[in-house]
């Protein structure tokens, strides 16, 4: 019988097929056995009881901030949250650091940022602004997952949008190469300033019309040039039927949605822990998010960990940084939610580990199989926790789920067939293809 470096004993093991009682052996980091039959290992951890084996999940919409920004966020205080959230794998988006990532010499300038802080693995998005077309092939050459862009405002002034004749053009690129166009999709002609402070006039000012012409314009210019995309962060629940309609007649397109706008809602949002862009909305609306995740037409569930400093969630919904961090608290909020709502274990791993890593062409990430990366989340899915945000890993620890009751709670995280310790860092960089 072959001896494994490691052996996982689990009587609850999440894989492509389904729920069983399995063997896990792995060796040189990878997965090598998937068995119900015996394995022995150099090292054996058999899981308690009440414990389940997941993949480690995959977080590919995560802004750790720095360089630049890094009293908001920094790639050591954004990955321990990741692994305390049973995260195993990280796209960092291109903005909100400073230089945002828009030319290769940006890309290098936050690797060196980065090098040595990671305790998961780490890989890049590239922006799209205005301007840097010949820049784009470049950044794809060296790795970068595809291509951000925003259609209105971002918020910070080095990450300026794109016009619509902006976007197409980057599209006409990008499709030359194959590569992927990932918007925020809100329509600037549809957006306004809040007329007040309160969350009701934040909600009048971006209502879900600016999302929805939005996306139609993404839709537009994918069926034109050809070019993949992706909606981040999808928020109205009748862009997917904009976006299935527009499947079925051959465009490449998909869509996103989060763990806020799953279990937050519009009329909960007093606090500005609340506020993001888009901005959460009805429970009906809610409903049906739910409904499209059910009928397989969102890709993924991702957090959007958009962390700032306390103090710039101060203020009101005219004036505080829109942004919700969640990175460590995903799993079990969507997990809580889910389980109320009669989904398995199966679907919220489909969602937020094997969705995430196709969308991005991580092929050894986000399953257990064999050849896989021996990556895996230990959760018990049945324990009791209350969020204090003080436990939090994240740098600023405002949060809107502060002293929400959820049920699940991460055991431990493993990244590559070794067990994550959030004193040493051993993530590693990745490429769009590896």
């Amino acid at each position: 019988m072959t001896d494994f470096e490691l052996v996982f004993r689990a009587q609850r093991v999440i894989t492509p097929h389904g729920e069983a009682a399995l063997n896990i052996g792995v060796t040189a980091g990878r997965i090598v056995a998937v068995t119900p039959g015996e394995l022995t290992g150099r090292t054996v951890v058999e899981l308690a009881a009440d414990e389940v084996l997941l993949p480690g999940l995959v977080d590919t919409h995560v802004h750790v901030n720095e360089p630049g920004r890094t009293e908001w966020e920094g790639f050591a205080s954004a990955t321990r949250a990741a692994a305390a959230g049973g995260v195993t794998t990280i796209i960092d988006m291109p903005l909100n650091s400073i230089p945002a990532t828009v030319d290769v010499a940006a890309l290098n300038v936050k690797k060196k940022a980065a090098l040595g802080q990671c305790h998961v693995d780490v890989g890049f998005w590239a922006g799209a602004i205005p301007g840097n077309v010949p820049e784009l092939k470049a950044l794809q050459d060296e790795g970068v997952f595809g291509f951000k862009c925003f259609t209105s405002p971002s918020g910070v002034a080095e990450f300026p949008e794109l016009s619509w004749t902006g976007i197409e053009a980057a599209m006409v690129e990008i499709a030359s190469f194959d590569g992927l166009l990932i918007a925020h999709a809100e329509d600037p002609r549809s957006l306004s300033e809040p007329a007040g402070g309160g969350v009701a006039q934040f909600l009048d000012s971006r209502p879900p019309e600016a999302e929805l012409q939005a996306i139609a314009q993404v839709v537009g210019a994918a069926r034109r040039t050809g070019c993949r995309a992706h909606i981040v962060h999808l928020s109205a629940a009748e862009g997917i039927v904009r976006l299935a309609e527009a499947q079925a007649d051959g465009v490449r397109i998909t869509a996103e949605t989060c763990p806020h706008y799953l279990t937050l809602t519009a009329v909960e949002g007093a606090s500005t822990a609340y506020k993001c862009c888009p901005p959460l909305r009805d429970p009906g609306n809610q409903d049906r998010l739910w409904a499209g995740l059910a009928a397989g037409r969102l890709a993924c569930v991702v957090s959007d960990h958009s962390p700032c400093t306390a103090e710039l969630k101060r203020g009101d919904f005219a004036t505080a940084w829109g942004g919700i961090a969640s990175l460590q608290l995903g799993l079990p909020v969507v997990w809580t939610a889910a389980r109320d709502r009669g989904f398995a274990l199966l679907d919220v791993v489909r969602w937020m580990a094997a969705g995430p890593a196709d969308l991005v062409g991580l092929t050894r990430k986000g399953r257990i199989e064999v050849g896989a990366d021996a990556d895996f989340c230990v959760f018990a899915p049945e324990e009791a926790q209350t969020v204090d945000p003080a436990a939090l890993h994240h740098k600023n620890a405002v949060t809107p789920y502060a002293g929400a009751k959820l049920t699940g709670a991460v055991r431990s995280s493993w990244l590559a067939g070794s067990l994550i310790d959030l004193t040493e860092p051993r993530g590693r960089f990745l490429t769009r293809g590896v």
